[in-house]
C-alpha cells in the first residue's frame, strides 16, 4: 500500500537559538504523490563534506564527499515513516542536530508550527509577521484569523519551508498548508494569540551592584534593562528625569547602565524604557522600579528586635528619625542584599515574614537611611541569626520552636548580635 508521507517538525527547542544547527526538510518528485521518491535535505550552517542522517535516534548514513558543500540530500527506501534529524561537520567535530522532522502515515498531513516574529503583539511603528513552517518543500501555506472566512495564502515557499505573512490586527491566528491545489488542508498549527497595544510592554530592569544593595558612596552598579525585542533604544530614569550615563551592551536585547561612583542622594527608585527605532515618540511602559539604597553609616545603627509568634516571625527597626527610609537585609550564601523596604510615617518600620521555612534561614540586619539633604545612612543594626527546620509552631526564650515534616523537633535560633 503507498504511504502517504506526512511532515511535522516539532519545536520543543524552539525557543533558543543555534548557530550551528543545520536544517532538515523533505523533498518529493510529485506533490500529487508525495511519497514517490522522497528525498530529505540536510543544510548546513557552513560548507563541510561531512553530513550524517538519524532515523529514531539511530544512525544512518554517514557521507564523507569529495569537497565541502551547504547541504546534501539523502534518498528514503523502503518504509519512509520515522523521526528524522541530520548534523553536518563542523571543523574536527559534529554539530549539533537538527530540529525533528517526522514522516507519518497516509490519514491526514499534520500541522505546521505557528510562530510571530520579532514579537507576538502589534503596536504604532512596529511591523509584526507571522511565519508558518512546514517540512516539506514546496507546499502552499495559508494564515487564517479567528472570525474571518477567508485564508490568507501565500506562494509556494522555496528551500525554507516557510512562508512569512504580515500582520495588522489582533486576533487569534492559526495556519495551515496544502501540497496541491486540489488536495486537502494539513491540520491547523496551534493558535497564537496576537495582541494590540497602546504602547510596547515594559522592559525588565536588573541591578548588579559590586557589593550589597545597601550601598557605600562610591560604590560601582550596573543597572541591566532587557526588552522583549532587539534593535530598540534604551532610556534610563531616576524619576522623570533621564539619566544620560556610561553604557555597553553585549546584545541588542540589552543594555548595562553604568553607574561608576554612586554619591549619598543618588539613592532611590530606577526605571528604563525603550522605544522602536521608527517611531520616536512610541516609549513603553516603565520597567518594574528598580530601588537603591546607599549609607554612608554617620548615623547611628537602629535597634532591631524579633518575635517568633506562630508561622510569623515579626522584625521590629528602630531609628532616632522620622520619615525615614527603612531596608531589611538578608545575608546567607548567595551574598547580602536588601529584602525589603518601608518609609513609615515614625520611627518605627515593621518586618513581617510569614509562612516561615528552611528557605527563611539567614542572617538578618536593618538599616535606615535620611531622605532629606544632606542623605546620610546610619550603621548596621546587630545581625539576627534565624535557623528554621520544619514549620514553625512556637517560641520559647529567644528560640522559635518548630515540627520538622518527619523526624525530631528542631529549633530556629533567633540570636542578636551573633
Amino acid at each position: 500500500m503507498s504511504i502517504l508521507v506526512a511532515f511535522l517538525l516539532l519545536w520543543g527547542e524552539a525557543s533558543q537559538v543555534y548557530e550551528t544547527q543545520p536544517s532538515l526538510w523533505a523533498e518529493s518528485e510529485s506533490l500529487l504523490k508525495p511519497s514517490a521518491n522522497v528525498m530529505l535535505t540536510c543544510q548546513a550552517r557552513l560548507a563541510t563534506p561531512d553530513f550524517q542522517l538519524f532515523k529514531n535516534g539511530v544512525a544512518q548514513e554517514s557521507v564523507h564527499l569529495d569537497s565541502p558543500a551547504i547541504k546534501h540530500q539523502f534518498l528514503l527506501t523502503g518504509d519512509t515513516r520515522g523521526r528524522y534529524r541530520c548534523r553536518s561537520g563542523l571543523f574536527t567535530r559534529w554539530s549539533q542536530l537538527s530540529k525533528l522532522l517526522e514522516l507519518t502515515g497516509p490519514k491526514s498531513l499534520p500541522p505546521p508550527w505557528l510562530s510571530m516574529t520579532p514579537v507576538s503583539w502589534i503596536t504604532p511603528g512596529l511591523n509584526t509577521t507571522a511565519v508558518c513552517r512546514g517540512g516539506l518543500l514546496g507546499v502552499t501555506f495559508l494564515l487564517r484569523r479567528e472570525g474571518d472566512h477567508e485564508f490568507l495564502e501565500m506562494p509556494e515557499a522555496q528551500e525554507d519551508v516557510e512562508a512569512a505573512f504580515p500582520v495588522h490586527r489582533a486576533g487569534n491566528y492559526s495556519c495551515s498548508y496544502r501540497t496541491h491545489v486540489a488536495g486537502a488542508l494539513s491540520e491547523p498549527s496551534a493558535t497564537v494569540i496576537i495582541e494590540e497595544l497602546a504602547a510596547p510592554p515594559p522592559p525588565a530592569l536588573m541591578h548588579h551592584g559590586e557589593s550589597a544593595q545597601v550601598l557605600r558612596p562610591g560604590n560601582k552598579v550596573t543597572l541591566t534593562c532587557v526588552a522583549p525585542l532587539s534593535g530598540v533604544h534604551f532610556q534610563l530614569r531616576r524619576g522623570e528625569k533621564e539619566l544620560l550615563v556610561p553604557r555597553s551592551s553585549t546584545s541588542p536585547d540589552r543594555i548595562f547602565f553604568h553607574l561608576n561612583a554612586v554619591a549619598l542622594g543618588d539613592g532611590g527608585h530606577y526605571t528604563c524604557r525603550y522605544r522602536l527605532r521608527d517611531n520616536e515618540n512610541a516609549w513603553s511602559e516603565d520597567s518594574t522600579p528598580v530601588e537603591l539604597i546607599l549609607s554612608d553609616e554617620t548615623l547611628p545603627a537602629p535597634e532591631f528586635t524579633a518575635e517568633p509568634p506562630g508561622t510569623r516571625v515579626r522584625l521590629w527597626c528602630l531609628s532616632p528619625l522620622e520619615g525615614a527610609r527603612f531596608a531589611l537585609v538578608r545575608e546567607d550564601r548567595g551574598g547580602r542584599r536588601v529584602h525589603r523596604f518601608q518609609s513609615p510615617a515614625g520611627t518605627e518600620a515593621l518586618f513581617e515574614l510569614h509562612n516561615i521555612s528552611v528557605a527563611d534561614s539567614a542572617n538578618y540586619s536593618c538599616v535606615y537611611v535620611d531622605l532629606k539633604p544632606p542623605f546620610g545612612g546610619s550603621a548596621p543594626s546587630e545581625r539576627l541569626e534565624l535557623r528554621v527546620d520544619g514549620e514553625l509552631v512556637g517560641h520559647q526564650r529567644g528560640r522559635a520552636r518548630v515540627r520538622c515534616p518527619s523526624g525530631p523537633p528542631a529549633f530556629a535560633s533567633l540570636s542578636l548580635g551573633v
